[in-house]
Protein backbone atom coordinates (compact mmCIF):
# COMPACT_ATOMS: atom_id res chain seq x y z
CA UNK A 1 0.00 0.00 0.00
CA UNK A 2 1.15 3.64 -0.53
CA UNK A 3 2.15 5.12 2.53
CA UNK A 4 3.15 8.89 2.70
CA UNK A 5 7.15 9.54 3.81
CA UNK A 6 7.29 12.01 6.83
CA UNK A 7 8.91 14.58 4.76
CA UNK A 8 6.24 14.38 2.29
CA UNK A 9 3.65 15.06 4.76
CA UNK A 10 5.24 17.91 5.94
CA UNK A 11 5.67 19.55 2.81
CA UNK A 12 3.07 18.84 1.27
CA UNK A 13 0.55 20.41 4.47
CA UNK A 14 3.33 23.46 4.16
CA UNK A 15 1.84 24.28 0.86
CA UNK A 16 -1.51 22.90 0.70
CA UNK A 17 -4.45 25.09 0.02
CA UNK A 18 -5.38 25.17 2.99
CA UNK A 19 -8.38 22.90 4.30
CA UNK A 20 -11.13 24.93 2.16
CA UNK A 21 -14.64 23.79 2.69
CA UNK A 22 -16.40 21.29 -0.21
CA UNK A 23 -19.32 23.51 -1.31
CA UNK A 24 -22.48 22.90 -2.44
CA UNK A 25 -23.28 25.43 -4.32
CA UNK A 26 -26.40 24.25 -6.98
CA UNK A 27 -28.86 26.92 -4.75
CA UNK A 28 -27.04 29.85 -6.39
CA UNK A 29 -27.43 28.51 -9.86
CA UNK A 30 -30.13 29.25 -12.31
CA UNK A 31 -30.31 27.43 -15.27
CA UNK A 32 -31.74 28.42 -18.85
CA UNK A 33 -32.59 26.47 -21.54
CA UNK A 34 -34.68 26.41 -25.04
CA UNK A 35 -37.80 25.22 -25.55
CA UNK A 36 -37.84 25.12 -28.61
CA UNK A 37 -34.73 22.68 -28.89
CA UNK A 38 -35.77 19.25 -27.66
CA UNK A 39 -32.54 18.26 -26.02
CA UNK A 40 -31.85 21.33 -24.47
CA UNK A 41 -34.11 20.38 -21.28
CA UNK A 42 -33.09 17.40 -21.11
CA UNK A 43 -29.21 18.83 -20.68
CA UNK A 44 -31.11 21.30 -17.87
CA UNK A 45 -32.94 18.71 -15.78
CA UNK A 46 -29.72 16.55 -15.52
CA UNK A 47 -27.56 19.46 -14.58
CA UNK A 48 -30.05 20.21 -12.10
CA UNK A 49 -29.92 16.71 -10.64
CA UNK A 50 -26.39 16.73 -10.58
CA UNK A 51 -25.51 20.03 -8.43
CA UNK A 52 -28.50 20.06 -6.92
CA UNK A 53 -30.17 23.13 -8.17
CA UNK A 54 -33.79 24.11 -7.29
CA UNK A 55 -36.32 23.60 -9.39
CA UNK A 56 -37.87 26.45 -9.41
CA UNK A 57 -34.52 28.20 -10.98
CA UNK A 58 -34.64 26.48 -13.89
CA UNK A 59 -36.02 28.11 -16.47
CA UNK A 60 -37.36 27.81 -19.84
CA UNK A 61 -37.56 30.31 -22.65
CA UNK A 62 -38.57 30.37 -26.28
CA UNK A 63 -35.14 31.49 -28.28
CA UNK A 64 -34.18 30.77 -31.61
CA UNK A 65 -32.79 27.28 -32.44
CA UNK A 66 -29.93 28.59 -33.96
CA UNK A 67 -26.29 29.14 -32.82
CA UNK A 68 -26.72 33.33 -33.44
CA UNK A 69 -29.43 35.65 -32.47
CA UNK A 70 -29.83 39.09 -33.44
CA UNK A 71 -30.01 41.81 -30.87
CA UNK A 72 -33.69 42.38 -30.88
CA UNK A 73 -33.78 38.89 -30.40
CA UNK A 74 -31.30 38.59 -27.61
CA UNK A 75 -33.12 41.64 -26.13
CA UNK A 76 -36.83 40.56 -26.01
CA UNK A 77 -36.94 36.94 -26.22
CA UNK A 78 -33.73 36.54 -23.78
CA UNK A 79 -32.46 39.28 -21.69
CA UNK A 80 -35.66 40.62 -20.75
CA UNK A 81 -37.76 37.80 -20.19
CA UNK A 82 -34.96 35.96 -18.20
CA UNK A 83 -34.53 39.27 -15.98
CA UNK A 84 -38.30 39.08 -15.30
CA UNK A 85 -38.70 35.33 -14.32
CA UNK A 86 -35.18 36.34 -12.12
CA UNK A 87 -36.86 38.91 -10.34
CA UNK A 88 -40.62 37.34 -10.13
CA UNK A 89 -39.21 33.91 -8.61
CA UNK A 90 -36.92 36.30 -6.07
CA UNK A 91 -33.68 34.99 -7.54
CA UNK A 92 -32.80 38.55 -7.95
CA UNK A 93 -34.25 41.01 -5.46
CA UNK A 94 -34.08 44.27 -7.09
CA UNK A 95 -34.22 47.59 -5.94
CA UNK A 96 -37.06 50.16 -4.73
CA UNK A 97 -37.53 53.06 -7.09
CA UNK A 98 -41.25 54.55 -7.23
CA UNK A 99 -39.69 56.86 -10.29
CA UNK A 100 -39.48 54.18 -12.15
CA UNK A 101 -41.83 52.07 -14.13
CA UNK A 102 -39.35 50.18 -16.43
CA UNK A 103 -37.84 46.90 -14.87
CA UNK A 104 -35.46 46.33 -16.64
CA UNK A 105 -34.08 49.32 -15.28
CA UNK A 106 -33.52 48.70 -11.41
CA UNK A 107 -30.69 47.21 -10.43
CA UNK A 108 -30.18 44.17 -8.30
CA UNK A 109 -30.28 44.81 -4.04
CA UNK A 110 -30.14 41.49 -3.56
CA UNK A 111 -29.24 37.96 -5.07
CA UNK A 112 -30.11 34.02 -4.22
CA UNK A 113 -28.30 33.10 -7.70
CA UNK A 114 -24.41 34.08 -8.53
CA UNK A 115 -24.38 31.99 -11.72
CA UNK A 116 -26.35 31.08 -14.38
CA UNK A 117 -25.90 27.87 -16.86
CA UNK A 118 -26.97 28.30 -20.83
CA UNK A 119 -28.00 24.86 -21.92
CA UNK A 120 -27.43 23.54 -25.36
CA UNK A 121 -29.72 25.18 -27.64
CA UNK A 122 -29.47 28.80 -25.90
CA UNK A 123 -27.79 30.76 -28.94
CA UNK A 124 -24.10 31.05 -28.87
CA UNK A 125 -23.49 34.87 -30.29
CA UNK A 126 -25.54 38.00 -31.02
CA UNK A 127 -24.69 39.32 -34.36
CA UNK A 128 -23.69 42.83 -35.14
CA UNK A 129 -26.89 45.15 -35.87
CA UNK A 130 -25.32 47.34 -38.85
CA UNK A 131 -29.11 49.92 -37.98
CA UNK A 132 -28.10 50.77 -34.65
CA UNK A 133 -26.12 53.95 -34.51
CA UNK A 134 -25.41 54.66 -31.11
CA UNK A 135 -24.65 58.34 -29.92
CA UNK A 136 -20.66 58.65 -29.43
CA UNK A 137 -19.44 55.66 -31.22
CA UNK A 138 -17.55 57.50 -33.57
CA UNK A 139 -15.06 58.87 -30.31
CA UNK A 140 -14.56 54.56 -30.12
CA UNK A 141 -11.05 52.98 -32.01
CA UNK A 142 -11.75 52.68 -35.63
CA UNK A 143 -11.39 48.31 -35.09
CA UNK A 144 -14.63 48.52 -32.41
CA UNK A 145 -16.84 51.63 -33.95
CA UNK A 146 -20.06 49.89 -34.79
CA UNK A 147 -18.63 46.48 -33.25
CA UNK A 148 -22.02 45.33 -31.61
CA UNK A 149 -21.81 42.07 -32.07
CA UNK A 150 -20.86 39.93 -28.80
CA UNK A 151 -21.09 36.47 -26.56
CA UNK A 152 -24.54 36.08 -25.43
CA UNK A 153 -22.39 34.79 -22.39
CA UNK A 154 -20.71 37.95 -22.33
CA UNK A 155 -23.40 40.29 -22.95
CA UNK A 156 -25.47 38.38 -20.08
CA UNK A 157 -23.46 38.52 -17.30
CA UNK A 158 -24.24 42.42 -17.02
CA UNK A 159 -28.04 41.53 -16.57
CA UNK A 160 -27.86 42.57 -13.36
CA UNK A 161 -26.61 46.28 -13.66
CA UNK A 162 -28.69 47.74 -16.34
CA UNK A 163 -27.07 50.98 -17.79
CA UNK A 164 -29.14 53.05 -20.29
CA UNK A 165 -25.94 54.99 -21.56
CA UNK A 166 -23.78 51.82 -21.94
CA UNK A 167 -22.51 51.36 -25.76
CA UNK A 168 -22.87 48.52 -27.14
CA UNK A 169 -20.45 49.21 -29.49
CA UNK A 170 -17.14 47.75 -28.33
CA UNK A 171 -16.80 45.95 -24.63
CA UNK A 172 -17.72 47.16 -21.16
CA UNK A 173 -14.54 46.90 -18.96
CA UNK A 174 -14.87 44.56 -16.25
CA UNK A 175 -14.59 46.26 -12.79
CA UNK A 176 -13.22 42.44 -11.29
CA UNK A 177 -10.54 41.98 -13.49
CA UNK A 178 -7.56 40.09 -11.72
CA UNK A 179 -9.86 39.46 -8.84
CA UNK A 180 -8.24 37.57 -5.85
CA UNK A 181 -11.46 36.78 -3.81
CA UNK A 182 -14.65 34.92 -5.95
CA UNK A 183 -17.28 36.02 -4.00
CA UNK A 184 -17.05 39.35 -5.35
CA UNK A 185 -18.84 38.24 -8.59
CA UNK A 186 -22.59 38.56 -7.08
CA UNK A 187 -25.33 40.11 -8.72
CA UNK A 188 -25.17 42.46 -5.86
CA UNK A 189 -21.92 43.84 -7.33
CA UNK A 190 -23.19 43.69 -11.36
CA UNK A 191 -21.87 40.96 -12.19
CA UNK A 192 -23.35 37.43 -12.98
CA UNK A 193 -21.51 34.51 -13.43
CA UNK A 194 -22.53 33.02 -16.91
CA UNK A 195 -21.21 29.98 -18.65
CA UNK A 196 -22.86 26.71 -20.61
CA UNK A 197 -23.09 23.16 -21.16
CA UNK A 198 -22.54 23.34 -24.69
CA UNK A 199 -20.46 21.49 -27.52
CA UNK A 200 -20.99 19.56 -31.34
CA UNK A 201 -24.11 17.68 -29.51
CA UNK A 202 -26.47 17.42 -26.29
CA UNK A 203 -24.74 14.08 -25.07
CA UNK A 204 -21.40 15.76 -24.91
CA UNK A 205 -23.28 18.55 -22.73
CA UNK A 206 -24.83 17.07 -20.96
CA UNK A 207 -21.49 14.72 -19.76
CA UNK A 208 -19.82 18.16 -19.13
CA UNK A 209 -20.72 17.96 -15.82
CA UNK A 210 -20.34 14.51 -15.17
CA UNK A 211 -16.97 15.15 -16.19
CA UNK A 212 -16.34 17.83 -13.56
CA UNK A 213 -17.66 16.27 -10.56
CA UNK A 214 -16.12 13.13 -10.92
CA UNK A 215 -12.58 15.22 -11.34
CA UNK A 216 -13.65 17.33 -8.07
CA UNK A 217 -13.73 13.39 -6.59
CA UNK A 218 -10.84 11.92 -7.45
CA UNK A 219 -8.79 14.89 -8.61
CA UNK A 220 -7.22 16.31 -11.62
CA UNK A 221 -4.65 15.00 -12.83
CA UNK A 222 -2.35 14.59 -15.53
CA UNK A 223 0.28 16.06 -17.31
CA UNK A 224 0.15 19.81 -18.58
CA UNK A 225 0.98 21.26 -21.91
CA UNK A 226 1.34 25.06 -23.12
CA UNK A 227 2.31 26.06 -26.56
CA UNK A 228 3.53 29.33 -26.82
CA UNK A 229 5.24 31.13 -30.48
CA UNK A 230 8.45 32.12 -29.36
CA UNK A 231 7.68 35.61 -30.41
CA UNK A 232 10.53 38.23 -29.87
CA UNK A 233 10.11 40.73 -27.31
CA UNK A 234 9.12 43.62 -29.28
CA UNK A 235 6.59 42.04 -31.23
CA UNK A 236 3.05 43.53 -29.97
CA UNK A 237 1.32 40.07 -29.66
CA UNK A 238 4.18 38.97 -27.29
CA UNK A 239 1.63 39.50 -24.50
CA UNK A 240 0.04 36.41 -25.71
CA UNK A 241 3.14 34.26 -25.08
CA UNK A 242 3.66 35.56 -21.71
CA UNK A 243 0.39 34.55 -20.32
CA UNK A 244 1.28 31.35 -21.60
CA UNK A 245 4.58 30.76 -19.63
CA UNK A 246 3.04 32.53 -17.10
CA UNK A 247 0.50 29.87 -17.01
CA UNK A 248 2.76 27.29 -17.23
CA UNK A 249 4.85 28.45 -14.30
CA UNK A 250 1.53 28.24 -12.22
CA UNK A 251 0.81 24.54 -13.54
CA UNK A 252 4.51 23.37 -12.71
CA UNK A 253 4.87 25.44 -9.33
CA UNK A 254 0.93 22.94 -8.81
CA UNK A 255 2.99 20.18 -9.10
CA UNK A 256 2.19 19.11 -12.64
CA UNK A 257 4.47 17.64 -15.39
CA UNK A 258 4.34 20.24 -17.22
CA UNK A 259 5.22 20.54 -21.01
CA UNK A 260 6.41 23.54 -22.69
CA UNK A 261 6.97 24.85 -26.76
CA UNK A 262 8.60 27.10 -27.66
CA UNK A 263 8.58 26.95 -31.27
CA UNK A 264 6.81 28.94 -33.88
CA UNK A 265 4.58 26.08 -34.82
CA UNK A 266 1.75 24.24 -32.61
CA UNK A 267 2.71 20.98 -31.24
CA UNK A 268 3.10 18.66 -34.19
CA UNK A 269 0.35 15.61 -34.89
CA UNK A 270 2.77 12.57 -33.76
CA UNK A 271 3.52 14.59 -30.73
CA UNK A 272 3.27 12.34 -27.98
CA UNK A 273 0.57 14.42 -25.52
CA UNK A 274 -0.41 12.35 -23.21
CA UNK A 275 -2.98 11.55 -20.13
CA UNK A 276 -3.58 15.83 -20.54
CA UNK A 277 -4.88 17.49 -17.65
CA UNK A 278 -4.08 21.00 -18.46
CA UNK A 279 -3.88 22.54 -22.37
CA UNK A 280 -2.81 26.23 -23.37
CA UNK A 281 -1.57 27.43 -26.32
CA UNK A 282 -1.87 29.53 -30.10
CA UNK A 283 -2.57 30.43 -32.96
CA UNK A 284 -3.90 28.23 -35.32
CA UNK A 285 -7.27 28.26 -37.07
CA UNK A 286 -8.86 24.74 -36.79
CA UNK A 287 -8.46 22.06 -34.37
CA UNK A 288 -4.33 20.79 -35.14
CA UNK A 289 -1.74 18.29 -34.03
CA UNK A 290 -2.70 15.93 -31.51
CA UNK A 291 -5.83 17.01 -31.24
CA UNK A 292 -7.10 16.39 -34.52
CA UNK A 293 -5.76 12.11 -34.08
CA UNK A 294 -8.16 10.03 -34.21
CA UNK A 295 -7.22 9.30 -30.15
CA UNK A 296 -6.85 12.40 -27.62
CA UNK A 297 -5.64 11.89 -23.49
CA UNK A 298 -7.89 14.15 -21.83
CA UNK A 299 -7.78 13.08 -18.56
CA UNK A 300 -11.30 13.05 -16.67
CA UNK A 301 -12.08 17.12 -16.14
CA UNK A 302 -8.87 17.99 -18.16
CA UNK A 303 -9.44 21.85 -19.64
CA UNK A 304 -7.60 22.74 -22.81
CA UNK A 305 -7.64 26.27 -24.49
CA UNK A 306 -6.59 27.26 -27.93
CA UNK A 307 -6.26 31.12 -28.13
CA UNK A 308 -7.58 32.00 -31.74
CA UNK A 309 -10.16 34.98 -32.56
CA UNK A 310 -13.08 32.83 -33.68
CA UNK A 311 -12.45 29.59 -31.65
CA UNK A 312 -15.57 29.41 -30.41
CA UNK A 313 -17.20 30.53 -34.09
CA UNK A 314 -19.40 27.26 -33.74
CA UNK A 315 -19.86 25.06 -31.02
CA UNK A 316 -21.39 22.52 -33.49
CA UNK A 317 -18.51 21.30 -35.14
CA UNK A 318 -15.99 18.34 -34.37
CA UNK A 319 -13.57 19.26 -37.13
CA UNK A 320 -13.34 22.58 -37.61
CA UNK A 321 -12.52 25.71 -34.96
CA UNK A 322 -11.45 24.67 -31.37
CA UNK A 323 -13.96 24.69 -28.88
CA UNK A 324 -16.31 21.90 -31.37
CA UNK A 325 -13.03 19.52 -31.40
CA UNK A 326 -11.82 19.83 -27.53
CA UNK A 327 -15.33 19.06 -26.15
CA UNK A 328 -15.89 15.95 -28.85
CA UNK A 329 -12.47 14.80 -28.17
CA UNK A 330 -12.77 14.33 -24.08
CA UNK A 331 -12.10 17.89 -22.77
CA UNK A 332 -14.55 19.32 -19.70
CA UNK A 333 -13.86 22.88 -19.63
CA UNK A 334 -12.62 25.57 -22.55
CA UNK A 335 -13.37 29.13 -23.18
CA UNK A 336 -13.42 30.48 -26.48
CA UNK A 337 -14.08 33.52 -28.73
CA UNK A 338 -17.30 33.81 -31.36
CA UNK A 339 -15.66 36.87 -33.38
CA UNK A 340 -12.87 38.58 -33.32
CA UNK A 341 -11.49 39.48 -29.82
CA UNK A 342 -8.37 40.83 -31.06
CA UNK A 343 -5.80 39.82 -28.28
CA UNK A 344 -6.38 42.56 -24.90
CA UNK A 345 -10.23 41.43 -25.26
CA UNK A 346 -8.92 37.75 -24.63
CA UNK A 347 -8.96 35.78 -21.49
CA UNK A 348 -5.59 36.37 -19.37
CA UNK A 349 -4.24 33.14 -18.78
CA UNK A 350 -2.12 34.05 -16.12
CA UNK A 351 -4.89 35.17 -14.13
CA UNK A 352 -7.11 32.25 -15.49
CA UNK A 353 -4.79 29.27 -14.07
CA UNK A 354 -3.54 31.39 -11.22
CA UNK A 355 -6.51 31.54 -9.75
CA UNK A 356 -8.18 28.56 -10.84
CA UNK A 357 -5.25 26.33 -9.09
CA UNK A 358 -5.52 28.18 -5.96
CA UNK A 359 -9.28 27.31 -5.80
CA UNK A 360 -11.45 29.40 -7.56
CA UNK A 361 -14.29 27.44 -9.28
CA UNK A 362 -14.18 27.40 -13.13
CA UNK A 363 -16.15 29.92 -13.77
CA UNK A 364 -14.89 32.65 -11.06
CA UNK A 365 -11.61 32.19 -12.68
CA UNK A 366 -12.77 32.41 -16.57
CA UNK A 367 -14.37 35.92 -15.33
CA UNK A 368 -11.10 37.05 -13.22
CA UNK A 369 -9.61 36.75 -16.75
CA UNK A 370 -11.36 38.80 -18.64
CA UNK A 371 -10.53 42.35 -18.96
CA UNK A 372 -13.60 43.06 -21.13
CA UNK A 373 -17.19 42.53 -21.17
CA UNK A 374 -20.03 42.41 -23.52
CA UNK A 375 -17.57 41.06 -25.75
CA UNK A 376 -16.37 38.31 -27.38
CA UNK A 377 -15.55 35.14 -25.12
CA UNK A 378 -17.85 32.43 -24.41
CA UNK A 379 -17.18 30.38 -21.09
CA UNK A 380 -17.95 26.63 -22.00
CA UNK A 381 -18.19 24.30 -18.62
CA UNK A 382 -19.53 24.26 -15.50
CA UNK A 383 -19.22 26.93 -13.73
CA UNK A 384 -19.20 25.47 -10.22
CA UNK A 385 -15.62 23.00 -11.07
CA UNK A 386 -13.28 23.67 -8.89
CA UNK A 387 -10.95 20.81 -8.37
CA UNK A 388 -8.60 22.31 -7.15
CA UNK A 389 -10.21 23.20 -3.76
CA UNK A 390 -9.58 20.35 -1.69
CA UNK A 391 -6.38 20.24 0.58
CA UNK A 392 -4.17 17.53 -1.22
CA UNK A 393 -3.43 15.26 1.74
CA UNK A 394 -6.93 14.79 2.46
CA UNK A 395 -7.68 13.79 -1.12
CA UNK A 396 -4.54 11.48 -1.18
CA UNK A 397 -5.74 10.14 1.72
CA UNK A 398 -9.15 9.28 0.41
CA UNK A 399 -7.62 7.73 -3.02
CA UNK A 400 -5.90 5.87 -0.64
CA UNK A 401 -8.68 4.11 1.06
CA UNK A 402 -10.99 3.81 -1.54
CA UNK A 403 -7.66 1.70 -3.49
CA UNK A 404 -8.60 4.28 -6.29
CA UNK A 405 -5.84 4.04 -9.32
CA UNK A 406 -5.83 7.81 -9.31
CA UNK A 407 -3.65 7.74 -6.17
CA UNK A 408 -0.21 7.40 -8.42
CA UNK A 409 -0.81 10.77 -9.94
CA UNK A 410 -1.31 12.04 -6.18
CA UNK A 411 2.16 10.45 -5.04
CA UNK A 412 3.65 11.98 -8.39
CA UNK A 413 2.44 15.41 -7.42
CA UNK A 414 4.34 15.15 -3.86
CA UNK A 415 7.12 14.82 -5.69
CA UNK A 416 6.96 17.22 -8.48
CA UNK A 417 6.28 19.62 -5.42
CA UNK A 418 9.30 18.24 -3.52
CA UNK A 419 11.27 19.44 -6.55
CA UNK A 420 10.45 22.60 -6.77
CA UNK A 421 11.23 22.96 -3.42
CA UNK A 422 14.85 21.46 -3.30
CA UNK A 423 14.28 17.99 -1.55
CA UNK A 424 17.11 15.58 -1.75
CA UNK A 425 16.54 13.61 -4.93
CA UNK A 426 17.83 10.67 -2.74
CA UNK A 427 14.73 10.67 -0.51
CA UNK A 428 12.73 10.82 -4.00
CA UNK A 429 13.68 7.72 -4.93
CA UNK A 430 13.16 5.87 -1.68
CA UNK A 431 9.55 7.86 -1.49
CA UNK A 432 8.92 6.32 -4.90
CA UNK A 433 9.78 2.69 -4.23
CA UNK A 434 8.04 3.17 -0.85
CA UNK A 435 4.98 4.37 -2.51
CA UNK A 436 5.28 1.26 -5.03
CA UNK A 437 6.73 -1.15 -3.95
CA UNK A 438 6.39 -3.61 -6.64
CA UNK A 439 6.86 -1.59 -9.29
CA UNK A 440 3.32 -1.74 -10.94
CA UNK A 441 2.70 2.34 -11.72
CA UNK A 442 3.74 2.64 -15.54
CA UNK A 443 3.25 6.82 -13.60
CA UNK A 444 6.04 6.61 -11.00
CA UNK A 445 8.05 4.09 -13.19
CA UNK A 446 8.41 6.75 -15.49
CA UNK A 447 9.06 9.39 -13.13
CA UNK A 448 11.84 7.31 -11.22
CA UNK A 449 13.88 7.31 -14.44
CA UNK A 450 13.33 11.05 -14.71
CA UNK A 451 14.49 11.05 -10.85
CA UNK A 452 17.68 8.75 -11.52
CA UNK A 453 18.70 10.79 -14.61
CA UNK A 454 18.67 13.85 -12.74
CA UNK A 455 20.76 12.61 -10.31
CA UNK A 456 23.67 11.04 -13.07
CA UNK A 457 22.50 7.75 -13.01
CA UNK A 458 21.96 7.29 -16.43
CA UNK A 459 22.00 3.22 -16.52
CA UNK A 460 19.37 3.43 -13.92
CA UNK A 461 17.49 5.56 -15.47
CA UNK A 462 17.52 3.61 -18.94
CA UNK A 463 16.74 0.36 -16.96
CA UNK A 464 13.44 2.21 -15.42
CA UNK A 465 12.02 3.38 -18.51
CA UNK A 466 12.62 0.22 -19.95
CA UNK A 467 10.63 -1.30 -17.10
CA UNK A 468 7.98 1.26 -17.47
CA UNK A 469 7.23 0.57 -21.23
CA UNK A 470 6.15 -3.19 -19.85
CA UNK A 471 3.44 -1.41 -17.37
CA UNK A 472 0.01 -0.94 -18.53
CA UNK A 473 1.25 2.48 -19.99
CA UNK A 474 -1.46 4.25 -22.13
CA UNK A 475 -0.88 4.09 -26.01
CA UNK A 476 0.68 8.00 -26.07
CA UNK A 477 2.97 7.33 -22.76
CA UNK A 478 4.24 4.33 -24.77
CA UNK A 479 5.23 6.83 -27.19
CA UNK A 480 6.64 9.39 -25.20
CA UNK A 481 8.70 6.68 -22.89
CA UNK A 482 10.01 5.05 -25.95
CA UNK A 483 11.83 8.26 -27.20
CA UNK A 484 12.32 9.41 -23.69
CA UNK A 485 14.21 5.63 -24.00
CA UNK A 486 15.86 6.11 -27.26
CA UNK A 487 17.81 9.36 -26.44
CA UNK A 488 19.05 8.30 -23.29
CA UNK A 489 20.54 5.16 -25.06
CA UNK A 490 21.90 7.51 -27.82
CA UNK A 491 23.21 9.82 -25.46
CA UNK A 492 24.88 7.32 -23.54
CA UNK A 493 26.80 5.81 -26.44
CA UNK A 494 24.36 3.29 -26.97
CA UNK A 495 23.05 4.30 -30.44
CA UNK A 496 22.21 1.06 -31.50
CA UNK A 497 20.06 -0.02 -29.69
CA UNK A 498 18.01 3.13 -30.16
CA UNK A 499 18.44 2.53 -33.33
CA UNK A 500 17.05 -0.29 -32.99
CA UNK A 501 14.24 0.86 -31.15
CA UNK A 502 13.44 3.59 -33.48
CA UNK A 503 13.31 0.68 -36.20
CA UNK A 504 10.67 -0.72 -33.80
CA UNK A 505 8.69 1.54 -33.23
CA UNK A 506 7.67 2.77 -36.91
CA UNK A 507 7.36 -1.12 -37.56
CA UNK A 508 4.90 -1.41 -34.93
CA UNK A 509 3.55 2.39 -35.82
CA UNK A 510 3.39 2.10 -39.83
CA UNK A 511 0.54 5.17 -39.75
CA UNK A 512 2.72 7.45 -37.30
CA UNK A 513 2.24 10.74 -38.35
CA UNK A 514 5.40 12.15 -37.67
CA UNK A 515 7.42 8.97 -39.29
CA UNK A 516 8.99 11.91 -41.91
CA UNK A 517 10.56 13.66 -39.06
CA UNK A 518 11.52 10.66 -37.32
CA UNK A 519 13.26 9.54 -40.28
CA UNK A 520 15.38 12.71 -40.54
CA UNK A 521 16.99 12.05 -37.28
CA UNK A 522 17.65 8.77 -37.88
CA UNK A 523 19.60 9.19 -40.77
CA UNK A 524 22.23 10.78 -39.69
CA UNK A 525 22.00 8.84 -36.72
CA UNK A 526 22.48 5.80 -38.81
CA UNK A 527 26.02 7.24 -40.79
CA UNK A 528 27.59 7.72 -37.46
CA UNK A 529 26.95 4.53 -36.63
CA UNK A 530 28.53 3.37 -39.98
CA UNK A 531 25.36 1.54 -40.56
CA UNK A 532 24.96 2.32 -44.78
CA UNK A 533 22.43 0.33 -45.39
CA UNK A 534 20.09 1.47 -43.06
CA UNK A 535 21.44 5.55 -43.58
CA UNK A 536 20.25 4.32 -47.44
CA UNK A 537 16.69 2.97 -46.67
CA UNK A 538 15.96 6.16 -44.01
CA UNK A 539 17.09 8.34 -47.09
CA UNK A 540 14.43 6.63 -49.43
CA UNK A 541 11.78 6.93 -46.81
CA UNK A 542 12.61 10.48 -46.59
CA UNK A 543 12.40 10.91 -50.41
CA UNK A 544 8.77 9.02 -50.51
CA UNK A 545 7.21 11.32 -47.48
CA UNK A 546 8.78 14.57 -48.52
CA UNK A 547 5.67 16.21 -49.71
CA UNK A 548 6.26 17.57 -53.03
CA UNK A 549 6.96 21.42 -53.60
CA UNK A 550 3.72 24.13 -53.60
CA UNK A 551 2.83 24.37 -57.93
CA UNK A 552 4.71 27.43 -59.39
CA UNK A 553 7.70 27.36 -56.52
CA UNK A 554 11.26 27.39 -57.54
Amino acid sequence: MMRFASIIICLTLLLSAGNLPALDLGGEVAVVYNTRVPESKGVADHYAEVRHVPENQVIGLGLPATETMTRTEYQDQLETPLRRELADRRLLVLEPDTTRTNLDARKVKEAKIRFLVLCYGVPLKIVADGSLNEPGQEKLPKELCGRNDAAVDSELCLLPWPNPHRMLSGFTPNPFYGATNPLVFNPANGLLIVARLDGPDATIARHLVDKAVQAETDGLWGRAYFDERGLPGGDAAKKGDDWILAAAQAAHQYGFDTVVDEQPGTFSAGFPMSQIALYAGWYDTDVSGPFKQPDVEFMPGAFAYHLHSFSAWTLRSTTNHWCGPLLAKGATATMGCVEEPYLDGTPNLAIFFTRWLSGFGFGAAAYASQGALSWQTTVIGDPLYRPFGRDPRQLHESLLARHSPMVEWSCLRVINLSLVHGVNLGKLTEYVHDSDPEGRSAVLTEKLGELYQRGGHTNLAIESWRRALKLDSTPLQTIRLTFTLANALDDSGRGNEALALYDDFLSRNPSYPDALALYQKMEPMAKRLHQKSKAKHYAAEIERLTPPPPAGSK
